[in-house]
């Protein structure tokens, strides 16, 4: 076995007929490669967030403050994935994080960062972000080829697969893909455009859950569906072990295809969650019998039930051009638990390699979102409530619009830099503030070690 350590970058900055054969990578010189038993992937992404003072005539605790604020982030991540036998894989990947939201992580539904999660500590801490196994039942003996990555080794997969994915995991590893939008590292950070916002999606503060993923997967063809744990409480971060009461589930039908020779993809995406969680209209009426302010958090109940949909569409224009398009629903009558306070949601944009201007690997970007509330969440939030991350105590309501650009550069090979500026227009859905300009530094490092066997 050889070992062979490189510093990669994505595929996905650069069409494959681009690229250029490396001395460190057998494959790119046309040697035949064998199936990865093992690699071992690194990165750290660190971000640097501005804003600065705003139209501001009221304010709460919840609120985003009306004044300058500086944060960082920080992530570090191992991701390990070993064959434990042909189809069978364990994944582990331990990750360090800390960091600052703005006004902890409060007073924006649509928030600007999509590494700090729903993490007010600024301490570094270490945890298990990934810790699964994998396995595909192969149907027939067709096989496609994949390349080494994160939490994916090199080798032959099946086509015609069903395959089940169980233990810790983020449940958008599987769900709501974007080939344009679904890694805050390297591509657009703010929440409701990295994920589909409306999709209360189950997860810990730090974004990750306990469960089983299933997929039926063919080459033009995917369906998913998961069943994982929800947090106990709203934004808690332990899990709620009454699993046969309270869990989310999520499905999913994907249907990639080529258009003019060009790749794209449809996905639709249906969730329920049951979960102990409250409903507005029960606090306003809970609220107006006794005089005081209303407060959801009073009124949960047992297998309380949120539920929602959502569509993902991505297109590639050119061979450097790519737009995407998302849309999400959910009931919004069960308070927002787990993700952030969105109900509606619409949101496009476009993102261009630098391809024409000599820097392939170099990506730029725009996009803009829009995210609305259901009417009894804002007769809610009018009437002095509070969510979990928003509530100004009284709300003069419009849609909250998030403008974001970002330019991605290569500095050197696994070292990016990124330049990203967000309008947001009405913060928490309330047109009494902003808008709000937000300016971020990202840098990113990727590197990995894989090891080459013989086939």
């Amino acid at each position: 076995m050889i070992l062979t350590a490189c510093v990669r970058a994505r595929a996905e900055d650069a069409p494959a007929d681009d690229a250029s054969p490396s001395a460190a990578d057998p494959a790119a010189s046309g040697t035949e490669v064998s199936s990865e038993r093992w690699n071992l992937y690194y990165q750290a992404t660190s971000i640097g967030d501005y804003h600065g003072t705003f139209t501001s005539p009221y304010e709460s605790p919840e609120s985003l403050q009306d004044y300058q604020e500086r944060d960082v982030s920080l992530t570090t991540t191992l991701f390990f994935t070993g064959r434990l036998e042909q189809n069978t894989f364990l994944i582990f990947d331990p990750e360090i994080a800390g960091g600052r939201g703005f006004s902890g992580v409060n007073g924006i539904a649509d928030q600007p960062n999509g590494e700090i999660p729903r993490v007010a500590s600024a301490e570094p801490k270490p945890y298990i972000a990934r810790l699964l196994v994998q396995h595909d039942f192969a149907f027939g003996s067709e096989k496609e080829h994949q390349e080494s990555d994160e939490n994916q080794l090199a080798g032959d997969r099946p086509v015609n697969r069903y395959s089940v994915y169980a233990g810790r995991f983020t449940i958008t590893d599987y769900f709501d893909n974007n080939n344009y939008t679904h890694d805050p590292r390297t591509q657009f950070m703010a929440w409701g455009v990295m994920y589909n916002g409306a999709w209360d999606y189950p997860a810990d503060t730090r974004g990750y859950t306990w469960g089983i993923v299933q997929e039926a997967n063919t080459r033009d063809w995917s369906f998913r569906y998961g069943i994982v744990a929800e947090p106990k409480v709203a934004n808690g971060q332990q899990f709620d072990r009454r699993l046969f009461r309270d869990h989310g589930q999520v499905w999913e039908l994907e249907r990639r295809y080529s258009w003019r020779r060009r790749t794209g993809a449809l996905r639709l995406l249906a969730y329920d969650n049951r979960e102990q969680g409250g409903n507005y209209a029960e606090a306003l009426k809970l609220a107006a019998a006794t005089g005081a302010t209303p407060n959801v958090s009073l009124t949960d109940r047992v297998g309380a039930l949120k539920y929602g949909t959502g569509i993902s569409f991505d297109q590639a224009v050119t061979s450097d051009v790519g737009m995407f398009i998302r849309l999400g629903w959910n009931d919004g009558k069960t308070q927002s638990f787990a993700f952030t306070a969105i109900d509606r949601l619409a949101s496009g944009g476009v993102s261009v390699t630098g391809k024409r201007w000599h820097r392939k690997y170099d990506v730029v970007g725009t996009s803009l979102t829009a995210g609305g509330l259901s009417a009894v969440h804002r007769q809610y939030l009018a009437a002095g409530g509070f969510d979990f991350l928003i509530g100004d105590g009284r709300l003069n309501y419009a849609p909250e619009y998030v403008w974001e650009s970002f330019y991605s550069a290569r500095v050197y090979n696994g070292l990016f830099a990124s330049f990203d500026v967000q309008r947001d227009t009405d913060p928490a859905y309330n047109q009494d503030r902003g808008p709000v300009m937000i300016y971020s530094v990202r840098l990113h490092v990727e590197l990995g070690v894989k090891p080459w066997g013989a086939r």
